[in-house]
């Protein structure tokens, strides 16, 4: 009975924060939706990235030639020119009917640049050269990137649907060489600079585009569980743009692990580095959070019997705040035969559930009942001698809360009952039934769910996702969901606060 709540907590905590995938179906019982202010999140990391990414980008060699009255004709070339570093001053990101679009504004760039000419002409006896390098400020530069977000057999599929980079100012200025005499001769490379500059950076990010639908359809449509089980995480329908937020749906339930080959997980890394705070639910109780997860009592539902299939319910219990309980000294004006046969013997309870522990989401809470079969043991000279079996119905109820990044709860007990199931020290009679009855229902009441609420009290930690966690989170039950409201932050971050 403990150990039933103690492992629904655990499974809890298991479901909502390993969100991914099995065989998709119609329905998701896992949604994810990311608000504005997510969005906002996502996007200043991503425009962090960029500003790295992208650079080192190298440009093609250009050449142009002039002519000039007198001098003849000057062949110019620009070699080595590159962008070294972009700095994003403003930019935006929405979401559309047809997918997100992503705007960059005022943005700057530094570049650098070799410089060479040639001119000859019938009266100058060799070719006059000069070479040297040259610094490049790129500015008032806009980006723009719109794409679009489809289900394919399950994986997400990242379409882009225009993509334009345009630079309003560019200057260049000349080093080594006689290069104040030729300063006005390499201004007239600005409108081709301009244009290479506008290319390449359009290129590069639609080649980004591309990589992440190559790695979005690579991630894995299962996820394992320990070794016990798996989470499908195929995404069911298309992702809905909203005005206020991007809405995924997975399958979410789980199934047995059978024979489960694990999948590659470096392209899974790679995303959750990039994309770690992608997390939410399809309808934002909190808009001020940047995401809400939203996990369908199903999840749970289908945990529970995986587990239980897997024979993963069953417990020992051999210490409890009240130890003198499980010594049959305690027990000797309730089961006198015990006592006389067992005098001063330390026990313990062997739990095993029986069928699959039921959940219902509610309001604020979430119903549980459990059946269990308690085989009372004593422990005499190293021996496990099981005395009696009782069996046993358990109904509570479980309030789960986050506060400062751990994952906790409380549990009450609402019903319990009990009858004898067999006993090896005589007969039992009803009002001794009844009596020790009593006695569980207080021990439960008194003992051991004391001891369970404790340890929920000191809550488990949330999980770190690549340098980001969840910050401010919040956990709501309503009916047959469990919604968790949360920002995300970097760990050093709340390390600090």
């Amino acid at each position: 009975m403990a150990g039933s709540f103690f492992s629904f907590f655990f499974l809890l905590y298991l479901l909502i924060f390993s969100s991914t995938y099995v065989k998709s179906n119609e329905e998701g019982y896992i949604s994810l939706a990311i608000s504005n202010k997510g969005l906002n999140f996502v996007k200043q990391f991503l425009v962090e990235i960029a500003e790295t990414s992208l650079v080192p980008l190298d440009l093609p060699k250009i050449k142009k030639s002039k002519h000039i009255p007198i001098i003849g004709t000057v062949h110019m070339v620009l070699s080595n020119i590159t962008i070294n570093n972009i700095h994003v001053i403003s930019s935006t990101v929405k979401t559309g009917d047809t997918g997100i679009v992503f705007s960059v504004s005022g943005a700057y760039a530094n570049m650098t640049m070799n410089w060479e000419y040639e001119y000859s002409n019938w009266w100058l006896p060799v070719p006059i050269t000069d070479n040297g390098d040259a610094s490049i400020q790129v500015e008032g530069m806009d980006v723009g990137i719109s794409f679009n977000l489809t289900n394919h057999q399950g994986s997400l599929m990242l379409s882009p649907l225009d993509c334009g980079c345009s630079v309003k100012d560019i200057s260049i200025k000349l080093d080594g060489g006689a290069s104040w005499l030729y300063q006005g001769l390499f201004d007239a490379f600005e409108g081709r600079l301009t244009s290479a500059v506008e290319n390449a950076i359009s290129k590069k990010l639609r080649e980004g585009i591309v990589k992440l639908d190559s790695l979005l359809q690579s991630l894995p449509k299962e996820i394992p569980i320990r070794n016990i089980a798996v989470l499908n995480v195929t995404f069911v329908g298309d992702p809905q743009f909203r005005d206020s937020s991007l809405i995924l749906s997975i399958n979410g339930l789980i199934s047995a692990k059978d024979a489960y080959a694990a999948p590659p997980y470096h392209h899974l890394e790679h995303l959750l580095a990039s994309l770690a705070h992608l997390f939410a639910s399809d309808s934002l109780k909190d808009p001020t959070s940047m995401l809400t997860i939203s996990v369908h009592e199903k999840v749970l539902l289908s945990a529970s019997s995986v587990y239980y299939d897997a024979n993963k319910m069953h417990w020992i219990v051999d210490k409890v705040p009240e130890q003198s309980l499980l010594n049959t000294a305690g027990w000797r004006f309730i089961i006198p035969q015990l006592y006389r046969q067992y005098p001063n013997d330390d026990m313990n309870l062997n739990v095993s559930i029986y069928s699959p522990p039921h959940l219902k989401i509610k309001e604020h809470q979430i119903d549980l009942t459990v059946h269990a079969d308690v085989v009372l043991s004593v422990l005499n000279s190293g021996e496990v001698t099981p005395v009696a079996c009782f069996s046993t119905a358990v109904s509570g109820s479980a309030s789960p809360w986050i506060s400062n990044n751990n994952l906790g709860g409380s549990i009450g007990l609402d019903e319990f009952s009990l009858s004898l199931k067999w006993s090896k020290i005589g007969n039992l009679h009803v009002n001794l039934v009844r009596s020790q009855l009593v006695l569980m229902s207080t021990a439960l009441r008194t003992v051991i769910l004391p001891y369970i609420n404790l340890k929920l009290s000191r809550g488990y930690p949330l999980p770190t996702f690549h340098g980001y966690m969840l910050q401010n989170a919040e956990i709501l039950c309503s009916d047959s969901w469990i919604k968790v409201c949360s920002d995300v932050a970097p760990v050093e971050q709340l390390s600090i606060s």
